[in-house]
């Protein structure tokens, strides 16, 4: 296999991994553990995964004074957009919430252009076109029923929040920190909001049906620090445009879950209506401007540059 076929496969691999989140958190939350309680575990359990990782790589764990505050807020945003996807699972389902989080490179673009006056091209005016319309066929079922409007904020807010996060993750301040180093601080302050309305009671919840913590171990190995690791070596081989492009198979896997493993229902207007999101988000970062922040932390998990973290 040479080493662009090792590089896509990679992508793929770490886009597919990320896409697991329904497979482990949807058992968990359909056993009555809360969004916070599932989303503390899956943090606590990455926290040493990615210590190992660094120590492997020989980095150090110390931090500058002026690094703390602005890891803490990123850590922060982070964990409020994880806790708004999962929650938006009980209104609107794994698949369309995963389409729908995938909306967040448009927001990093207009974010862009309302506050850093980036121009704005045709092609993004036409992405953000074919997106309004995939959500607009996601809005309304093929029997008239209308979704959530409430599931429909949530997931919104998990977009905002990490498209938010994707912005200020590349100031001039993180952008001095190794990347690995800044996904492990990022997950420990993360971590703090879930500690404080975690319920001690999971345990004994995880202990009754044994088959439920291999979920919780699960949410941290593949779409945490398995998918770290994919990226990473994708981006090595074969450059951060291409396994930013691959990440369309993110809410493909996800979508994939949902329906075969957890009978939530796909229409054809719903499948429209998906492709159609997907297809112009992917047509926005192939335009290239996107590309280097998108990778920078992507899905949580920053691009490990040669020579840094």
């Amino acid at each position: 296999m040479n080493n662009s076929l090792k590089g896509y496969t990679l992508g793929a691999l770490a886009a597919a991994s990320y896409g697991t989140n329904p497979l482990f958190a949807l058992p968990l939350l359909s056993a009555g553990i809360d969004a916070y309680s599932v989303l503390f575990l899956r943090y606590l359990f990455a926290i040493p995964m990615l210590a190992v990782m660094m120590m492997v790589r020989g980095r150090g764990f110390g931090l500058r004074r002026n690094q703390i505050i602005p890891l803490i807020i990123m850590g922060l945003l982070m964990a409020m957009s994880s806790l708004t996807l999962y929650v938006s699972y009980a209104y609107i389902g794994a698949a369309i919430a995963s389409t729908l989080l995938f909306i967040y490179p448009i927001l990093v673009t207009l974010i862009m252009a309302v506050g850093f006056h980036e121009r704005t091209s045709w092609l993004t005016i036409v992405c953000i076109i074919l997106a309004t319309t995939g959500i607009g066929l996601l809005y309304r079922g093929d029997g008239g029923e209308v979704l959530s409007a409430m599931g429909l904020l949530l997931v919104f807010l998990s977009a905002l929040s990490y498209a938010i996060y994707l912005v200020a993750v590349n100031g001039k301040t993180m952008r001095e920190i190794p990347t690995l180093k800044l996904t492990f601080y990022v997950i420990v302050f993360g971590l703090f909001l879930f500690a404080f309305n975690f319920d001690p009671d999971c345990i004994h919840t995880l202990n009754s049906n044994w088959i439920l913590w291999p979920s919780a171990f699960g949410m941290a190995l593949f779409p945490t620090a398995f998918s770290l690791i994919c990226t990473s070596a994708a981006i090595q081989k074969i450059g951060s445009t291409p396994v930013a492009i691959l990440g369309a198979v993110e809410p493909v896997t996800a979508v994939a879950i949902a329906v075969l493993l957890f009978n939530e229902t796909m229409t054809v207007r719903l499948a429209i209506g998906m492709a159609l999101v997907i297809f112009a988000v992917t047509l926005i970062i192939s335009g290239g401007k996107l590309s280097q922040p998108l990778l920078r932390v992507r899905k949580m998990f920053p691009r490990i540059r040669k020579g840094r973290g």
